[in-house]
């Protein structure tokens, strides 16, 4: 069974940039595609952005499109999520999640696609 461990959360002030991780030290990420999911106070969770498998097609949600980028480093078993120009509204929990098989533009949002979750990572936005 996966074990997914964010990290990187933290506060900063808007505009500023945090890159979170997304690891596993027993199962190859790259067999996996990976979302990132968020959660703010008061809200339902909401899908951020996906990586199918082995490096393939990317997904983002609206509201992150141009300033959030997802990556994979094959070497170090890690997903990354660069966030950059930053908002008090994205201020969330922010949760990594693997799904057993590649995802696309109508599936890669929907909570259910995805079999593993990490317990979340911190992220805050303020001045």
């Amino acid at each position: 069974q996966l074990q997914l461990v964010e990290s990187g959360g933290g506060l900063v002030q808007p505009g500023g940039s945090l890159r979170l991780s997304c690891a596993e030290s027993g199962f190859i990420l790259d067999y996996f595609a990976i979302g990132w999911f968020r959660r703010a106070p008061g809200k339902e969770r909401e899908a951020v952005s996906c990586i199918n498998s082995s490096g393939g097609s990317t997904h983002y949600a609206d509201s992150v499109k141009g300033r959030f980028t997802i990556s994979r480093d094959s070497a170090k078993n890690t997903v990354y999520l660069q966030m950059n120009s930053l908002k008090p509204e994205d201020t969330a929990v922010y949760y990594c999640a693997a799904a057993s098989n590649d995802l696309d533009g109508s599936s890669w949002d929907v909570r259910y696609e995805y079999n593993y979750w990490g317990q979340g990572t911190q992220v805050t936005v303020s001045s």
